[in-house]
């Protein structure tokens, strides 16, 4: 009995990983990835010089929006965090403009002059990738992404039911072994951090639990509308009673917040009627902590007092609030930011490995190996696909980046094109290629281009490897040489499968003749 309940289980981890593996793997890939957007975000502005927003930045951005956007109806302000990969940004909507006329500059946050950074969207848009993906409706995106969610928190439930021996399997990697090495890789990363793996699931499932099961909403307020109107009120109409002078600079609004509220470090500012000092301050607050909340505060324009600071939450939306933390990690200091990246890693390995595996096993069973059924052409294709296309789209987006025209219109969109052309060059190209050919010459398409970012980002800034050794930049250097540790990790990989030679299926043995059953 316990071994028909365990081959049910192996049953159910091979089909809930197969079936939604390709886009579990998309998942994974880019949201590893986007653990360090902001990071990345700032490799792909080199224009920028990152520094902590200095009063005088803050008082150079006032003094822009008093001359230039006197007559918009608000002003926003967006500082950048302390990670940095933003520059301190201005906007305002000029009077009867519509969104897409929103004027925007950016400035220095340390000296406040006003600099020209590139458009990019930076580390946001690989962030984004990995539950909204891309050129489809975000609501079925979303859905979509819960689903394979639900399939990935099945896979590993079952798949710890299936492995009799969990704990051997962590220590046991072999080399050459063909399907064994397979499964050696996907065990040690299944195993190597199955607490996150645990973690990062059902807590991705809660950050879009409205998306998966509406019914509660739909039961107890009618829409989601009028849900999330009760949850997140809207702001208070506030005024300040009389106007006591003219408004303060932004620098002492900011530094006012800070002193009202401990370790409050402000991330957005909104100033609606610039022109009427009586219109309160709206200002965001960074939430770079374990259930951190972003909990809006209105000061007084002309005093800097507080005259409303959004209430608390309830233990559920708290609650909520500590599941999306630990899932996007955005409290983490360096060194637990690096543990949440090679996790995912770990977790893009073990889908990758379980989706080759489930070739691997079955191309041994084929009546004709070499005219394998239409299923496991698919299979294999879509495979080399999405586990050497992917990574490759990903290299194309920061060669766009430096390769790009700087003035070029709507350049941010061209960049994320470019992405998913390249990936798609090469999906097209494996299509028409014998599988182990395909293999070998998707991976290393995607070594070469990987190899050519620090050569690119060198010739095109002055950011290069050797450059930003010398001037300590951490940031350039660590992605300098990550471009340079995944180029070698797909040569090396391109290699084993150039190297390998499958074995021949075993031989039948033919039925005696009846002289050798007589002998």
């Amino acid at each position: 009995m316990k071994d028909s309940f365990r081959q049910s289980m192996a049953w159910l981890h091979t089909w809930t990983g197969l079936v939604p593996g390709w886009l579990l793997y998309i998942i994974f890939l880019f949201g590893t990835v986007a653990y360090f957007q902001s990071e990345i975000s700032r490799w792909m502005r080199p224009e920028l010089t990152p520094a902590p927003v200095s009063a005088k930045a803050l008082d150079a951005a006032d003094a822009l929006l008093r001359q230039r956007a006197a007559g918009a109806a608000s002003w926003n302000v967006t500082l950048p965090d302390d990670r940095r990969g933003d520059p301190l940004s201005v906007s305002w909507m000029p009077e009867g403009a519509d969104r897409s006329q929103r004027e925007k500059f950016s400035l220095d946050p340390a000296t406040g002059q006003e600099i020209a950074v590139r458009e990019t969207s930076g580390g946001f848009f690989l962030y984004r990738m990995h539950f909204d993906l891309h050129y489809m409706p975000v609501y079925w995106a979303r859905y979509l992404a819960c689903i394979a969610a639900l399939s990935m928190l099945v896979a590993i439930l079952s798949g710890v039911v299936t492995h009799k021996k969990i704990f051997t399997d962590f220590f046991l990697l072999r080399f050459g072994k063909g399907q064994r090495s397979w499964l050696d890789a996907h065990n040690v990363t299944a195993v190597l951090a199955l607490p996150f793996y645990l973690m990062i699931t059902y807590t991705g499932l809660v950050t879009l639990l409205f998306t998966l099961m509406p019914w509660a909403i739909t039961a107890s307020f009618g829409t989601p509308g009028a849900f999330f109107e009760a949850s997140s009120p809207p702001p208070p109409k506030l005024e300040a009673a009389q106007a006591s002078g003219p408004r303060l600079p932004l620098s002492m609004l900011v530094a006012s917040a800070e002193r009202s509220s401990e370790g409050m470090k402000p991330a957005f500012i909104t100033i609606r009627k610039p022109g009427d000092p009586t219109s309160p301050v709206e200002i965001w607050p960074q939430t770079n902590s374990l259930g951190g909340e972003r909990a809006m505060i209105f000061l007084d324009g002309a005093t800097g007092e507080i005259l409303h600071r959004e209430g608390g939450r309830g233990g559920a939306k708290a609650t909520q609030q500590v599941m999306i933390n630990l899932h996007a990690g955005r409290f983490s200091g360096p060194m637990l930011r690096w543990l949440y990246f090679l996790s995912g890693v770990g977790g893009t390995i073990m889908v990758a490995t379980g989706l080759v595996l489930w070739t691997v096993k079955r191309r041994a069973k084929l009546p004709d190996p070499a005219r394998p059924h239409f299923g496991f052409r698919l299979v294999e294709r879509l495979n080399i696909g999405f586990i050497a296309g992917a990574p490759a789209g990903i290299a194309c987006y920061f060669l766009a980046n430096r390769l790009l025209p700087l003035d070029m219109a709507h350049r941010s969109d061209w960049e994320v094109n470019l992405l998913f052309i390249g990936w798609g060059a090469l999906f097209v190209w494996s299509i028409g290629r014998p599988a182990k050919q395909a293999w070998v010459e998707t991976l290393t398409a995607c070594a070469t281009l990987y190899a050519l970012v620090p050569l690119v980002n060198a010739a095109t800034t002055s950011h290069g490897l050797v450059p930003s050794l010398f001037a300590g930049d951490r940031v350039f250097v660590t992605f300098d040489l990550l471009m340079l540790v995944m180029a070698a990790a797909c040569a090396f990989t391109a290699r084993k499968v150039l190297a390998h030679q499958p074995k021949a299926a075993p031989r039948r043995r033919a039925a005696p003749t009846m002289a050798e059953a007589g002998a």
